[in-house]
């Protein structure tokens, strides 16, 4: 299990970018090496990032661990695959002209859309406009060979989902996958919500790797991530 220490004020900030030798960076890697060791018996590149409910830290969650990966040295390409509430754009100050559902739809190819950052080794494909079918758009046979192009030109990819609880995107993708982590928030998921996401991602056949919990008091002035793998 890790401990990574933060504060509300990092919400959806790049620490382990501004602040690579950081203790919350620290924890950050390890949740990294604890997602390369997950499984003994296939390589996991690929990881869909969700949470059971919005305002979880899903997001941010996702964004440092892309960093981390590529600090790592590996070609990493983090999809904003939350078509709904997308906000990797934000994150890294990107244009969301074009994006994921731009490739989807066949309006752009994959290698147009996607944006380098200014992290080495880092790219972002964010979500593109939203469209009025994300899960239609997620399931479809697009994505599988967006997915299959992607692994042929990078190392890790991980995906931002909407929460498993209000839609079904996060559920399409883990099974498309090769593992899949829950964000939970420590006094605002209830237990019976976190039971029921877990449960909606092994029946869609998802590799649950473990669980993050965010804002977990330690003392007055300190929050925790937690990580665990199941294995």
């Amino acid at each position: 299990m890790a401990r990574n220490k933060t504060t509300s004020r990092s919400k959806r900030h790049l620490i382990a970018k501004k602040d690579p030798k950081s203790p919350i960076t620290e924890q950050y890697r390890t949740i990294r090496t604890n997602i390369q060791y997950a499984s003994v018996d296939q390589a996991i590149r690929s990881i869909v990032v969700t949470s059971t409910g919005p305002m979880e830290g899903k997001s941010t969650t996702t964004a440092n661990l892309a960093v981390v990966f590529a600090q790592q040295g590996k070609k990493t390409l983090l999809i904003d695959a939350d078509l709904r509430k997308p906000t990797a754009h934000y994150t890294f100050q990107l244009p969301n002209t074009f994006g994921l559902t731009s490739v989807l739809t066949k309006q752009a190819e994959l290698m147009d859309a996607v944006h380098m950052t200014d992290v080495e080794n880092l790219f972002v494909l964010t979500s593109g406009p939203i469209p009025p079918n994300p899960a239609e758009l997620l399931a479809s046979v697009s994505m599988e060979y967006l997915l299959k192009e992607a692994y042929n030109l990078y190392d890790f990819i991980l995906f931002d989902t909407p929460p498993v609880l209000t839609v079904t995107d996060a559920q399409v993708l883990a099974n498309l996958a090769d593992g899949s982590i829950l964000v939970t928030s420590s006094g605002t998921t209830d237990r019976d919500g976190a039971i029921k996401a877990k449960e909606i991602l092994t029946s869609a056949h998802a590799k649950l790797l473990g669980a993050v919990l965010n804002n977990k008091k330690a003392d007055k002035d300190t929050h925790y991530y937690y990580y665990y793998a199941e294995h």
